[in-house]
């Protein structure tokens, strides 16, 4: 049994009130597939950045995970069905 591995890398900038992350997953057959977050610090709330690095990085691992669910399901339309003999 073979061991794969996958690789997320999660980048995030800060810009004023608005964090934002980009967390990219790299695959063993170089397929690359990019989630995007955005948090944005309400005005009237105390700065604490960790929260906005944890919120867009989560948006942008749930982003990521859709996309991935998405390739997967186009991979199953095109390659799917009884293997040809």
């Amino acid at each position: 049994m073979e061991a794969k591995h996958w690789t997320v890398q999660i980048y995030i900038t800060e810009e004023g009130d608005d964090t934002r992350a980009r967390a990219v997953l790299n695959t063993r057959d170089t397929s690359t597939v990019t989630g995007r977050g955005v948090a944005r610090r309400n005005p009237i709330d105390r700065s604490i950045p960790e929260i906005g690095d944890e919120l867009a990085a989560s948006r942008a691992l749930e982003d990521l995970a859709i996309r991935l669910h998405d390739v997967a399901a186009d991979d199953i339309v095109e390659l799917a069905g009884p293997a040809e003999r």
